[in-house]
């Protein structure tokens, strides 16, 4: 039996490291292979190589010196998934100064409070569009002495930074740069969505990041026999400011030698997959959820073919968890191997996922049949969990348990409090709250600890199943506490159900908001003969047959529940709630308290009706 790494056992291989010295490292291996690759605005593919990547950080390290930007400083960046963020980020890390993403659908107050709060010494935006915004708050940043555009109007200011100026300085000595900062210095700053209160920003040390490099690295190794991720496409979708992102997105890049193709418009992620067909393919709940139910969509235009994939599928998610294991016999094997060249291949490149090596979904709970289903399709589709106070980063296995988010990460400690809120220590966690040191003393106890105010249940395997949120439970007017997120969990089995969210905080009963998926919805209408306006999804959200074909599957899915925690009445919506917006997180995250506002009459209907 090999020995379990130890968060000390990392640090001894780390020292004297940091995130540029790890590039120049991954570009003395790999410094011809491709690092990046974007369309341009007329379709076409354009790439660079890790030694091109190199020769760009360079020279915008030279050009943002010569704004000033040195150690210590911090530089705020609002752009979409495209090439320049790469070489920007790793040219302010090399100066020794701090780069920190702003989300992109920020208002100008966002911005400002985090200018401020971070006290940002440069910013750089991508477009006229984003420049605006910081135009509106300029005279209360007063910490910007420069400001950087991306792609500048013709009616940009002379004193915005063109970046093409910026390119085009003599490029800087990247071996005695990478001098400029330490392990112990700041590598960015993550800021939370604020759902609950201001955002906090979670600063993660250049220690944090090359230390669950390390990690991630052993891991692959040894649960997957991968030696190295060169050359392995990855597309950088969500946003950069997300920690998920920025750590898959970028830092896997800087590091190990991932191919990432830049994907700037969220809505395009499908047809990038099936023209791009990754190695690594990581996305939120809803991202996958949405390819099950195109999928699903697709086959029920023929019912009969549909339920002999639906079997195949049954068949398949029997086998696959012995075949992962090692335990599955030549015959179980024989079968799956007929399935996949029979039907299962034929999804999988439709969806661009038929070289997929590692899939990750994470940010939230995603129903287990889902997942059972990729897996038993040959999508090696695992969830994670962490947050951005540990890197991303808590647990995973590759030998996914469908309800669980896997076992903690190599190097990380894992236990459960006393109230069965998941504790965690290790590098990866992060080094406090910026000017927060009371926020930082609730979530870091003295033995280290970090409280992320997650309930789990660990089972004698090591797996970690989170229960819920500790500030989400909902307490019902009888004193019950449940758990919403399993709960929705289960909802979004319900056919047409694309999201939902329970309510039922001080209510007699719990009930919920449901969401027809704008893919199967309109593949019921057709099957029952609906078409036009008919058709639509506010008018499907109405039809008497589409409310009791979704409270017969209520009562399905709620079998598994006990009475007093089952969603016992809900309100069917025809409006899909939206990443990036009043009721969704950038990463798909309900906001409760939005959701609560914008629909107050119907929850008050629910329990009045």
């Amino acid at each position: 039996m090999s020995a379990i790494t130890t968060s000390k056992d990392i640090d001894e291989r780390i020292v004297g490291q940091n995130i540029p010295k790890r590039f120049l490292a991954n570009v003395q291996r790999n410094g011809d292979v491709t690092a990046l690759q974007w369309k341009t605005s007329t379709d076409e593919w354009e790439s660079i190589t890790f030694n091109e990547l190199a020769d760009q950080t360079a020279r915008l390290a030279a050009g943002l010196s010569d704004l000033g930007v040195g150690p210590g400083d911090r530089v705020v960046m609002m752009i979409t998934n495209r090439h320049e963020f790469h070489p920007l980020d790793l040219a302010i890390l090399f100066l020794g100064a701090t780069p920190i993403s702003i989300y992109n659908s920020s208002a100008p107050e966002q911005i400002e409070y985090v200018v401020n709060d971070c006290g940002a010494k440069v910013a750089i935006v991508e477009n006229t569009t984003f420049l605006e915004r910081f135009e509106q708050v300029r005279s209360s940043i007063p910490s910007i002495e420069a400001i950087a555009i991306i792609d500048a109007g013709d009616d940009t200011a002379a004193e915005v930074v063109r970046y093409s100026d910026l390119l085009g300085f003599d490029p800087i000595d990247l071996e005695a740069a990478a001098e400029n900062s330490t392990l112990d210095d700041l590598a960015t700053v993550i800021y939370t969505s604020g759902t609950t209160g201001p955002p906090k920003g979670v600063m993660l040390t250049h220690y944090n990041v090359v230390w669950t490099l390390e990690s991630i690295g052993e891991t692959m190794r040894t649960q997957i026999g991968m030696d190295s991720f060169a050359g392995k496409k990855h597309i950088s979708y969500l946003p950069m400011a997300h920690i998920m992102e920025r750590l898959l997105g970028h830092y896997y890049l800087v590091d190990l030698g991932t191919e990432v193709t830049c994907c700037p418009d969220t809505s395009k992620i499908t047809a990038y997959a099936a023209e791009v067909r990754p190695h690594v393919f990581v996305g939120v709940p809803r991202v996958w959820e949405k390819i099950y139910f195109g999928v699903n969509a697709a086959l029920a235009a023929d019912p009969e073919k549909k339920q002999q994939f639906d079997d195949g599928v049954a068949a398949a998610a029997a086998i696959e968890p012995k075949m992962t294991r090692g335990t599955a016999t030549d015959e179980e094997i024989a079968t799956w191997n007929f399935l996949n060249d029979a039907a299962f291949t034929t999804v999988k490149q439709m969806v661009g996922l038929d070289r997929a090596e590692i899939c990750i979904t994470g940010a939230a709970p995603i129903p287990a049949d889902i997942l059972t289903w990729f897996r038993a399709l040959g999508v090696p589709l695992t969830e994670g969990y962490g947050m951005s106070e540990t890197m991303a980063i808590l647990t995973w296995a590759y030998q996914a348990k469908p309800g669980s988010v896997g076992r903690a990460a190599t190097g990380v400690e894992m236990r459960l409090g006393d109230d069965g809120e998941v504790l965690a220590r290790g590098g990866n966690m992060f080094g406090g709250y910026l000017g927060l040191p009371d926020k930082t003393a609730e979530a870091i106890d003295e033995d280290g600890w970090v409280h992320t105010g997650d309930i789990g249940e660990i089972d004698d395997e090591g797996y970690l199943k989170i229960v819920d949120r500790k500030k989400e439970l909902i307490i019902t007017a009888g004193g019950k506490n449940v758990s919403p997120a399993n709960l929705e969990s289960a909802l979004k089995m319900i056919p047409m159900v694309g999201q939902a969210c329970a309510i039922g905080d001080q209510k007699p009963f719990i009930s919920a908001l449901v969401v027809l998926d704008p893919d199967a919805a309109p593949g019921w209408a057709a099957a029952n003969g609906l078409s036009g306006e008919d058709a639509t999804l506010p008018a499907l959200a109405k039809n008497p047959d589409v409310i009791a074909s979704i409270e017969a599957g209520l009562k399905e899915v709620m079998a598994e529940f006990n009475n007093a925690e089952s969603v016992k009445k809900v309100t069917v919506l025809g409006d899909e709630w939206l990443p990036d917006s009043e009721l969704l997180t950038p990463t798909s995250k309900l906001k409760r308290r939005g959701i609560h506002e914008r629909f107050a009459d119907e929850i008050e209907a629910l329990y009045t009706k």
